[in-house]
């Protein structure tokens, strides 16, 4: 299994943070793919195979904690392209609410 669970949408606040700037003063850390829920359940195939899906957004993926629950809102893509190298962690921006 690639991830904790499968979902469909953010079952958590709005926080407000919609573009890369926002999320900037977020710091990268590593998470571990099997803890993360998708807040996505299709993937764009066109994302996954573009050799530059980050050249006009964030370099990291956007993971929200919430209630201990870590739900990767973007960068689904990513994700899956780390789980097809074999790799277990993905660099993510993870923002914790309270």
């Amino acid at each position: 299994m690639i991830f904790k669970a499968v979902g469909d949408g953010r079952p958590y606040p709005d926080h407000g943070r919609v573009t890369p700037a926002q999320w900037a003063d977020v710091p990268p850390r590593q998470v571990r793919l099997d803890e993360l829920v998708t807040t996505k359940r299709t993937l764009d195939l066109a994302a996954l195979l573009a050799e530059d899906s980050t050249f006009y957004g964030d370099l990291f993926a956007h993971v929200v904690e919430h209630r201990g629950v870590m739900y990767l809102e973007d960068g689904l893509h990513r994700a899956v392209r780390a789980a097809l190298q074999q790799r277990a962690l993905l660099h993510a921006r993870v923002l914790v609410l309270s």
